[in-house]
């Protein structure tokens, strides 16, 4: 090295001393822990949910939402790891959470009435430690409500769950975390599966109508954004934009045998996995 270049070497790492210690070595990306989602198609095209960070999964009603939520909880459950839904709108349903793997007795659930309990409640939780999977379902408030959040509350719910185990996964109608979120998925209902009641009339052509059972559906999920990037079998940080529509992959939900309590007229048909 020439000493006019060691000169300017000098220069460059006396003038960020302050903030970057040693600018010039070289290291390694931190590895980045996550765990799979339950769905194959979502867990390939993601690499799974990654842990110590904002995960934000938007999409209108009926695109999946609460199906890969309820996948994500049976997942964790399943594995032991105790985790908390903050209900926003009060929606959640055990029963079919629990008919879907869901263990009610590793969940937390926190029924609230408005935003601001709900944003009260994911603080205390992450500040509080101790759950592998922390969820916030803005699924079912209007979109107007959230969007008035502001920037700085994601932010330091990404700041408070950074170096944790914690996942923190946020689900809404529409993208509000921004930057703030290390993984982004969009999904949208693709087609839903309909089969006819024994004995109806062929001329019954509404879906809508008593004669028509929904037997499942087919979403799209999209990966908008996304803070790492798989390297072999690892998982490294890295910011990663999806551009041109981002890359896809395609679920199918399987409507659960709990919905045909409503047809004898025990239970009310309701949201629950596949319907939000």
């Amino acid at each position: 090295m020439s000493s006019k270049a060691a000169a300017l070497r000098l220069h460059v790492a006396s003038a960020l001393a302050a903030r970057v210690a040693s600018p010039f070595e070289y290291r390694d990306r931190p590895v980045v822990e996550t765990v799979p989602a339950g769905i194959g198609p979502v867990d390939f095209l993601t690499g799974g949910f990654p842990r110590g960070s904002l995960t934000e999964i938007y999409g209108p009603p009926c695109s999946g939402r609460t199906s890969l939520l309820i996948s994500a909880l049976a997942s964790r459950t399943a594995a032991s790891e105790v985790c908390a839904l903050v209900d926003a709108r009060d929606a959640f349903d055990p029963t079919s959470a629990e008919a879907a793997g869901v263990k009610l007795k590793h969940l937390l659930w926190v029924r609230c009435r408005n935003v601001d309990q709900a944003l009260r409640s994911t603080d205390l939780l992450i500040q509080g430690g101790g759950f592998g999977l922390i969820a916030l379902d803005f699924g079912d408030t209007p979109a107007q409500a959230v969007r008035y959040v502001p920037l700085q509350v994601w932010f330091r719910f990404r700041r408070a769950v950074e170096s944790t185990p914690t996942i923190l996964v946020v689900l809404e109608q529409e993208s509000n975390a921004k930057t703030c979120a290390s993984l982004v998925l969009q999904l949208h209902m693709q087609q839903a599966r309909w089969s006819r009641t024994s004995g109806m009339a062929e001329e019954i052509l509404s879906h809508h109508s008593p004669g028509y059972l929904l037997e499942g559906s087919k979403s799209h999920a999209e990966m908008i954004r996304s803070r790492t990037k798989r390297e072999g079998d690892r998982q490294i940080q890295q910011e990663v934009f999806m551009h041109d529509g981002g890359n896809g992959a395609e679920f199918e939900t399987e409507a659960m045998e709990i919905y045909s309590r409503a047809l004898s007229g025990t239970r009310r048909l309701g949201g629950g996995p596949g319907q939000r």
